[in-house]
């Protein structure tokens, strides 16, 4: 095991995250990037939040979601950052982000339930891309007649979201009378 200074070890934890095309998880960083020092939890904690404190008030920022840390540009920049890429966005329908929000709201739930909360079918290909995308997996199916598959969202979702735990969500409000989802 080799020794590490505290200079040193941020350097290396700031370049390792940089560079990851994921984020990386203080377990990761450890058992992969750091497994040849001797290095704490609590230095490679120290390191990540030195770093976090260093980049506060720049044009990226190093934050927590649901995979470990990531660099990324901070929101108030994004309108102006968004003419460098040619690529826009992928719109998505309300369809596609009613039921994501169910999922992420209700989970786990089957389609069945999201079809009953929502007052029409959903499609097949609604359910094809999130899955694509990583956003939801299936974790069982529901001891039902025709055993529905039972749907929750995934890191990923949290990821894409810059959200650390599903409790990030923002709080619901109640719906009116007059308010109903729709297709």
């Amino acid at each position: 095991m080799r020794d590490i200074t505290e200079q040193q070890l941020k350097r290396l934890i700031e370049a390792a995250i940089f560079v990851s095309e994921k984020p990386l998880s203080q377990e990761n960083i450890k058992q992969t990037l750091l497994a040849d020092y001797k290095v704490t939890k609590i230095r490679i904690i120290t390191a990540i939040e030195s770093l976090q404190c260093d980049y506060q008030n720049r044009g990226i920022q190093l934050i927590k979601v649901a995979s470990g840390y990531r660099f990324q540009a901070v929101s108030e920049l994004s309108e102006d950052l968004a003419a460098l890429f040619k690529e826009r966005a992928p719109r998505y329908s309300r369809a596609l982000l009613e039921t994501l929000s169910l999922i992420a709201y209700k989970q786990p739930i089957t389609r069945g339930e999201i079809e009953q909360i929502r007052g029409v079918a959903v499609s097949s290909s609604i359910m094809k891309t999130l899955s694509e995308r990583d956003w939801i997996k299936i974790v069982g199916h529901k001891e039902v007649p025709g055993k529905p598959a039972i749907y929750i969202t995934t890191n990923e979702f949290l990821d894409y979201f810059s959200l650390s735990v599903l409790s990030d969500l923002p709080q619901l409000r109640p719906l009116t009378s007059n308010e109903k989802l729709t297709t």
